[in-house]
C-alpha cells in the first residue's frame, strides 16, 4: 500500500512539473504576441475558411478586402494558415503593409502561408485568439466552417457582454450567411435567448469597398 501510495504521488508530482512547464509556454507565447504586435495597430482581423484555393471567389474577395484595408491605413491580421488567411495576407502584403500571420501547430490543415510579413507560431487556440483580437479595431468574416463559427460567436459574445469595447464586425457574403442570420432572427431572437439589439452586433456586406468603408466609418465614430 505505501509503495502504491508512493508510485501515486510520483506520478502527481511528475504532472504537477509538466503543467508548470506548460503554463511558462503560454506566458512566452503572451510575451512574444504583446511585444510584437503593438507596432501594426490598428488592424482588422480577417477569418474563414482554410480551404478555399486560388480561383475561387472566396479567395479573391479575402485578397481584395485586404488590399482595400491596406489602402485605408490599416493591417491585416489572419491565422496565418491556407485558404482565405493565405489571400488576406497576400493581398495586404502586396498592397505594402503589414500582413500578420499567427499561425498554430496543428495536425492537419494548417501550414504557414507564405504571404505574413510578420509570423507568430502558438501552440494553443486560446492564446491565439487573445492575439488577434487584442490589436483588432474590427473583424472580417468570410466564409468559413467550425473554426470561423467559433471565432465569430465568441468575438460576438465578448461585444455583448462588453468583455472588449464596441468594434465592427462584418460577415462578408450575402447568400453564405442568410441562413444563418435568418435562423437567429426567426429562432434565437423569437425564442427570447438573444434581444434585437444583439443582431446589431453584426452586419453583412458583400462589396469589398463597403466593407472598409463601413469599418472606417465606425473606428471613426468610436474614436
Amino acid at each position: 500500500m505505501k509503495r502504491d501510495l508512493e508510485d501515486k504521488q510520483y506520478v502527481l508530482n511528475g504532472l504537477a512539473a509538466r503543467e508548470s512547464w506548460r503554463l511558462f509556454r503560454i506566458m512566452a507565447e503572451f510575451v512574444e504576441g504583446f511585444e510584437e504586435l503593438p507596432r501594426v495597430y490598428p488592424a482588422v482581423t480577417i477569418f474563414g475558411s482554410t480551404r478555399v484555393r486560388p480561383g475561387d471567389p472566396c479567395y479573391a474577395k479575402a485578397e481584395e478586402v485586404a488590399r482595400e484595408l491596406v489602402r485605408a491605413g490599416f493591417s491585416v491580421i489572419t491565422g496565418g494558415g491556407p485558404g482565405v488567411m493565405e489571400a488576406a495576407n497576400k493581398g495586404a502584403a502586396e498592397e505594402g503593409g503589414w500582413s500578420v500571420g499567427i499561425n498554430i501547430k496543428l495536425p492537419l490543415e494548417q501550414e504557414p502561408n507564405p504571404y505574413a510579413n510578420l509570423r507568430l507560431e502558438v501552440r494553443y487556440f486560446f492564446v491565439r485568439k487573445v492575439l488577434m483580437a487584442k490589436y483588432a479595431v474590427g473583424f472580417v468574416f468570410l466564409p468559413g466552417g467550425y473554426g470561423t463559427l467559433d471565432e465569430l460567436f465568441e468575438v460576438i459574445t465578448l461585444v455583448q457582454t462588453r468583455k472588449i469595447r464596441p468594434v465592427p464586425v462584418v460577415l462578408v457574403g450575402e447568400d453564405y450567411w442568410h441562413g444563418l442570420v435568418e435562423w437567429l432572427r426567426g429562432t434565437v431572437l423569437a425564442g427570447g435567448k438573444i434581444s434585437e439589439s444583439d443582431l446589431e452586433l453584426f452586419t453583412v456586406l458583400d462589396d469589398p469597398g463597403e466593407v472598409v468603408d463601413y469599418i472606417k466609418e465606425k473606428v471613426r465614430l468610436r474614436a
